[in-house]
């Protein structure tokens, strides 16, 4: 059912698995992955992983736990994803560009061990219902100002916790060799991640 070149991140006492895209709680508001049969679980290359687990000493350290909103993407739910919301920078115009179909990016946010996320300048995906319903009619200005908080470079004097929590977690992810991207706080990836090939997944 999986490739052999993914490996399964697992609820522990390090990491929460919450996928946004097995749910309805996404930009969306369809739960892409469980409609296609693919369920809340997270794959992720073996380098990835290894990476991952660097963060034990820090993780329990501080009592917090990584909780993985989106891992490897079947390309099948790639292009279901775009096709619904076809937003530039939001969803990669194909899979062949999406690192996460490549098995090799994940999008994330530090948490309370009882699950309870730290504060960002926006959730996961830059998620809020009420935008998510103007994209589902059509509008698209809301939510693109919005997403501009979900940029690293975002500053705002009223949000120093959920700015200084975005910049601990960038300070994070870098220091075990994960790679950032500008326009997204949450999503992290391996540096080399385009040099892996496409995984393709089908249901059993």
């Amino acid at each position: 059912m999986f490739s052999e070149d993914l490996f399964e991140i697992k609820n522990s006492d390090l990491f929460i698995v919450d996928l946004m895209y097995a749910g309805l709680e996404n930009m969306t508001m369809c739960p892409v992955y469980e409609r296609i049969g693919f369920g809340n679980r997270a794959f992720v290359r073996k380098e990835m992983l290894e990476k991952l687990e660097k963060l034990t000493p820090f993780l329990r350290r501080q009592q917090l736990k990584l909780k993985i909103c989106d891992a490897y993407r079947p390309p099948i739910a790639h292009e279901m994803l775009h096709d619904i919301v076809p937003i530039p920078v939001f969803f990669a115009d194909s899979c062949q560009r999406s690192l996460h179909c490549r098995g090799a990016a994940i999008d994330c946010c530090l948490c309370y061990e009882d699950g309870r996320e730290l504060v960002y300048p926006t959730r996961i995906d830059a998620y809020e219902k009420q935008y998510a319903e103007q994209l589902m009619s059509g509008n698209e200005e809301n939510f693109s100002r919005h997403l501009q908080k979900a940029r690293h470079d975002y500053q705002n004097p009223d949000m120093p916790d959920e700015i200084a929590n975005r910049n601990q977690l960038k300070e994070l992810m870098e220091s075990i060799g994960l790679e950032a991207i500008p326009h997204e706080w949450w999503h992290y990836n391996l540096p080399n991640g385009a040099d892996y090939p496409l995984i393709v997944w089908k249901k059993d």
